[in-house]
């Protein structure tokens, strides 16, 4: 009787049907593994490995900002002024908030239309408790909030209980809450808020201490470096493709070099804005939420693949319902940024191009549409790029009609890059 050399028996004596293809077989080790024994070589061998698979991360995002700021530079020699810089962080802040909840949602692969007039409603409803029925500014400022959380909550709902898809649920919530928003402001329309108040100080405060500033940079280099360092630890340790030292150190020196600019810039102005400090936190939270949180996992799972999340025993209405709960609570803490700019909540407030500013700051800065990949830093670029191009064009006096014409020709470029990334990715082997 011959012996079956496929048989697990003769597996396990250790028979082997063809010892030089097993031979082969053990020596396939991840080119991404390599690049800790290359050091600095490995390093740019996997960066060239990555551009031709379409890995492009913020690369495109960054050079384009460079290219905006050059541009609008050349034509207005205040562009770059440490005033205008300072005022275009402070601007993009209230739609950079409405921006990270749509970061969450767009990972799921979903659109959530509402957050214009969630946003609306919440600095209406703030407006309305601490100068119609004087309430205190914090309490006000706390139930303002969680209008935003309840209403995502309810879109979330009816989109994973009910079945109803999210472009329409949303779209109805944005007419709802329009609706809601107008009801509740009265025949007036118009609310204006204390300027001394605390929904004013969010964009009017400033740090005027010079440490101040430098403080926010040297943190946040030290926790960006600590993070970077401790994470490739562990893949070391687990046996992972992780970045060498010299990358780490590399991205350390580069961000550095960005934060001490921005705190000079700020201290030759009015200071560090209060508004700032808060986005940068938001997305240090946020970051640290989807990246280092079993939550966070399961929502790039969920956007991957549902009916494999759901086979790997993920709550996948739940996730989907807290998704949009968590969207709408940056949709109402982005209407008050956006309410303490203007100091009033009026019927005009979560309309205009509000919607579309948020959504494009997330795609541009490099969230996929179709889901699975994206970072809440992301907003933070592509609302930079977006407040910059508004800045530029009213500093040239070009009129609205054509800033809405550029905006949407950049957001138009963003998803062919993402679309096209995606298809070499495919072809690369990676999606």
């Amino acid at each position: 009787m011959s012996i079956d050399k496929t048989s697990p028996s003769s597996a396990e004596d250790g028979v082997v049907e063809n010892p030089e293809a097993a031979a082969g077989a053990a020596t396939v080790v991840d080119p991404r593994l390599l690049v800790r024994e290359q050091g600095f070589a490995g390093y740019l061998t996997e960066f060239k490995r990555k551009m031709k698979a379409g890995d492009l991360g913020a690369i495109p995002v960054v050079i384009g900002l460079a290219i905006i700021w050059i541009i609008f530079q050349s034509l207005n020699s205040n562009f770059l002024t440490a005033g205008n810089l300072s005022d275009i962080s402070v601007a993009m802040v209230g739609t950079g908030m409405i921006a990270v909840g749509i970061v969450f949602v767009l990972l799921l692969g979903e659109i959530d239309l509402s957050v214009g007039s969630v946003s609306g409603v919440a600095g209406a409803a703030y407006a309305v408790l601490t100068v119609t029925h004087g309430m205190a500014a914090w309490l006000a400022l706390v139930l303002a909030i969680l209008t935003g959380t309840v209403a995502g909550a309810l879109h979330g709902f009816f989109f994973a209980k009910i079945g109803v898809p999210a472009f329409a649920v949303t779209l109805a919530g944005l007419l709802f809450w329009n609706g809601f928003m107008l009801q509740i402001l009265g025949d007036s329309g118009t609310i204006n808020l204390d300027s001394e108040g605390l929904v004013a100080k969010l964009t009017g405060y400033y740090f005027t201490d010079v440490a101040a500033s430098y403080g926010l940079a040297i943190a946040v280099v030290v926790l960006f470096f600590l993070s970077s360092f401790l994470g490739n630890r562990r893949r070391e340790a687990a046996g992972v493709p992780s970045r060498p030292l010299s990358e780490t150190l590399l991205r350390t020196v580069f961000l550095a070099i960005l934060a001490f600019a921005a705190a000079a810039v700020y201290n030759q102005y009015k200071g560090l804005p209060l508004a700032v400090v808060i986005f940068v936190g938001v997305l240090l939270i946020t970051d640290f939420v989807l990246r280092r949180t079993t939550y966070g996992r399961k929502i790039f799972a969920l956007g991957g693949s549902v009916e494999a999340s759901r086979r790997a025993g993920i709550n996948v209405e739940m996730i989907r319902i807290s998704v949009f709960a968590i969207s709408g609570t940056f949709a109402a803490i982005g209407g008050l940024f956006i309410a303490s700019k203007i100091a009033s909540a009026n019927q005009g407030a979560g309309g205009g191009d509000l919607l579309m500013n948020a959504i494009a700051a997330a795609v541009i800065g490099g969230t996929s549409l179709f889901g699975g990949r994206g970072r809440t830093w992301n907003a933070l670029l592509g609302v930079l790029v977006i407040v910059s191009i508004q800045y530029g064009l009213a500093l040239e006096g070009i009129a609205s009609p054509v800033q809405y014409m550029i905006t949407g020709g950049v957001l138009l470029a963003t998803v062919v890059i993402d679309a096209v990334t995606r298809k070499t990715q495919k072809t690369a082997g990676r999606a």
